[in-house]
């Protein structure tokens, strides 16, 4: 058994919308009312609610084909399939119905219908078929009708009935209401009203909404006779590759029209944009190794290669390859001449071989260990000449008094090159004569400036050395 109070507010609601509840069997309408406003026995059995419908199944898209035009009759079917129907909401059950209980002393409430389940709603329909036409020529469009309609979304379902709700045997009656013991001086006893409500029907369930209908079909236009190569606007190769077989940089350029249906024969059916191909860009790059450096020193390095403009390359080398070059241009070749070609790393292999001589004689040696001065640009930007007097600890420990006697430039007449070797002439920097003697421990800081093409880097020597007698 369920009980159940109504509120202050329904109760209000209930006389504001039935005022035939004001009349009454000559007790005060809030004897009547205050009767309805107690407990409220329900009896019976509620009915069940509709299981909600399944959605309807969506239509399949339609296959994308790919046809060459050459002015033959044809017809194309390319439709998206139909949605599938929602399906119906399940009926909500009748109430359960009992008997009504006699002479009860509650107000009573028969049993409810249970709610109809929600409808499905439709399938959503396919999407028509994308065309890829190849023509030389667009008027062989003409002889190709195409339908690539979007297939229609699938029909609702309908939501179920409620189920009907128990009516009551009798809806009013009085009873005597007695409180108190018997026989003690509270004990009284009234004459009561009361009501049975009939169980209210059920919900009807809620139809399902239409499906989507399905886009129609796009078309692509290609002006070529054989099928078209993806676009490859960049790659990256190696050195090796790029010398022996070349590479083949290209680009689709494609715009975007409306009319697609007009292009076809009447009664075609698709979507009114299409892309077409306008210019299909190619540039073959070729890389010439006009170097004296064996181009196997380099054949692993990766070249960048991307077509910027319709026939404008740019070649990208790794950081650490330096080189010579020019490029040709003509018709669809692009031609890259290396004529020297030097690693970074064997650009700062300057290597101290000592002091020689003393006074104005004093030099300091230098050789590039890797043979790239023929090529590589040498200057030396800036020389710091320092003494100590320690120079007997010197040998043996570090010493941390050294004075700058000299800090500049060094000029080109006093430095003389010959076969990757180099001699700078201290002697001739304007350094007084008792720094230049035997014996004497000196520093020498050194930065040379290598450069090549458009590259450069510094390398910075430091030597610690007695000047010899």
């Amino acid at each position: 058994m369920q009980v159940r109070f109504l509120s202050q507010l329904s109760l209000f609601l209930a006389i504001f919308t039935f005022p035939q509840l004001l009349i009454s069997n000559g007790n005060s309408i809030f004897c009547s009312a205050a009767s309805w406003g107690a407990e409220i026995m329900e009896f019976g059995q509620p009915g069940q609610d509709g299981e909600p419908a399944n959605k309807g199944k969506d239509g399949q898209d339609s296959d994308n084909l790919t046809v060459f035009a050459d002015g033959s009759p044809m017809t194309i079917d390319l439709s998206g399939e139909n949605g599938f129907p929602g399906e119906d909401g399940i009926q909500g059950k009748d109430g359960i119905c009992e008997e009504q209980p006699e002479n009860a002393s509650q107000n009573l409430h028969s049993s409810d219908g249970g709610n109809g389940g929600d409808g499905g709603d439709g399938g959503n329909g396919g999407n028509g078929g994308s065309l890829t036409v190849y023509a030389t020529d667009k008027s062989y469009l003409k002889q190709i009708q195409v339908v690539a309609r979007g297939g229609e979304g699938g029909e609702p379902g309908k939501g179920g009935k409620g189920g009907i709700g128990c009516k009551c045997n009798k809806s009013y009656w009085n009873q005597e209401v007695c409180t108190g013991k018997p026989g003690s001086s509270d004990y009284s006893c009234t004459t009561k009203e009361f009501k049975c409500q009939d169980g209210y029907d059920g919900r009807d369930g809620r139809n399902g909404r239409k499906g989507r209908d399905g886009n129609l079909g796009t078309l692509t236009l290609i002006n070529l006779d054989k099928p078209l190569v993806p676009d490859r606007p960049s790659a990256t190769v190696t050195v090796a590759d790029l010398k022996d077989r070349g590479f083949t940089l290209s680009r689709n350029e494609w715009e975007n029209r409306t009319g697609a249906a007009s292009l076809f024969a009447p009664g075609s059916i698709i979507a009114a944009r299409y892309t077409e191909l306008v210019k299909r860009v190619e540039q073959n790059v070729l890389l010439v190794w006009d170097a004296p450096q064996p181009v196997s020193n380099f054949a692993d390095r990766q070249v960048t290669l991307s077509l910027a403009g319709e026939k404008n390359v740019q070649i990208t080398f790794p950081k650490d390859v330096w080189l010579e070059t020019t490029t040709i241009e003509q018709n669809n070749i692009t031609e890259f001449f290396v004529f020297n070609a030097v690693l970074e790393k064997d650009v700062t292999r300057l290597n101290s071989q000592g002091l020689s001589g003393n006074g104005t004689n004093l030099k300091l040696n230098l050789v590039d260990i890797a043979n790239k001065s023929d090529l590589v640009l040498t200057e030396f930007s800036k020389i710091r000449y320092r003494v100590t007097r320690s120079a007997q600890e010197s040998r043996y420990r570090q010493v941390f008094d050294y004075k700058t006697i000299y800090e500049g430039s060094v000029p080109s007449e006093l430095v003389d090159y010959n076969r990757n070797t180099f001699a700078l002439h201290l002697g001739q920097l304007p350094i007084p004569p008792e720094y230049l003697q035997p014996g004497v421990a000196v520093e020498v800081q050194l930065i040379a400036n290598r450069s090549f093409a458009d590259n450069s880097k510094e390398q910075r020597i430091a030597v610690r050395e007695i000047i010899p007698k």
